[in-house]
């Protein structure tokens, strides 16, 4: 039997190590081709380890069986010209564009200090340029591949920020935007067949989620570290399933919490364990697929 994605191209936005990489691992053990990008090219380069070629490698190592792999590229998705000129690597290498999974995000060194949003520095803007400009030009480029072909999937990593105060006011409305930017992008690509989505996060053990419960826990949201923390691949295993679901663009505009997603999908984190979903502490999607609402008001 062949793997669910075998013969699937999916690009994964910032994933050197975290959400992205744990996802990339998961659609090329599944047999997805799998384009890897990051910042961090060299161990060192940043505080916490991982490069896109680390991950690329281990991609290779888990698509053994089904035919996945990784392919490393170093981009800054503040750089619209480099971006460019990876969908332009994309298309002349495969000639077609499956899954992009919108993950990169830059988070700005204070974020975890409670202090007020005149108190912080302009430069914490920079979420916005890498979390959600950054989410418009890819899924702008990623579409003039997917929309011709008639079919794909792009889904931003979210999470409940979008409608509880978390860490900052950049970082709420980043998510909040990137949500209604998923949706009305559906909207528009509905005639195409393309399906856009948010997936909302919980707490997720990154390596950077790790260091900084380790560090400074206590100046963390109680509601999230209080939640039982997925591995970096439970996303990852959503977005397989969604990614091989005839049915997807039934989903297409909604705003999904990944641990529900996953428990409609049958699916556990990598150790078995079902992951709870944190809507009765953090608050609810408003967004629901377009598919079930007059979303043209008429």
């Amino acid at each position: 039997m062949s793997a669910p994605l075998a013969g699937k191209v999916a690009l994964v936005t910032g994933a050197s190590r975290g959400i992205g990489k744990g996802i990339a691992l998961v659609l090329a053990e599944q047999g997805a081709t799998v384009y890897v990008t990051g910042r961090t090219v060299r161990e060192g380069d940043y505080y916490l380890p991982g490069t896109v070629g680390g991950t690329a490698a281990e991609c290779d190592a888990r698509g053994k069986e089904s035919g996945g792999r990784g392919v490393a590229v170093a981009c800054d998705h503040g750089d619209d010209a480099a971006v460019a000129a990876l969908f332009e690597r994309i298309a002349a290498e495969q000639g077609r564009l499956d899954i992009l999974v919108n993950n990169a995000f830059t988070l700005s060194d204070d974020l975890l200090e409670p202090k007020a949003f005149w108190e912080k520095p302009l430069s914490n803007l920079e979420m916005w340029d890498v979390g959600v400009r950054s989410n418009y030009v890819a899924a702008w480029h990623a579409a003039r591949i997917m929309a011709p072909q008639k079919s794909g999937l792009i889904v931003a990593i979210s999470g409940f920020a979008a409608v509880t105060y978390t860490y900052s006011v950049i970082f709420g409305t980043s998510k909040s935007a990137v949500d209604r930017m998923a949706r009305d992008m559906a909207i528009e690509l509905e005639p195409h067949g393309v399906a856009s989505l948010t997936l909302w996060q919980g707490l997720i053990l990154t390596e950077k989620a790790q260091d900084n419960l380790a560090r400074m826990g206590d100046k963390m949201t109680a509601s999230i570290t209080q939640m039982h923390g997925s591995s970096v691949e439970h996303p990852g295993r959503v977005i397989a399933a969604l990614a091989a679901d005839p049915a997807v663009m039934k989903r297409s505009g909604g705003e999904f919490v990944t641990a529900e997603l996953a428990q409609e999908y049958g699916l556990t984190d990598v150790d078995g364990q079902v992951i709870q979903s944190a809507r009765a502490s953090r608050g609810s999607p408003l967004w629901k697929p377009i598919a079930e609402v007059d979303y043209r008001g008429k």
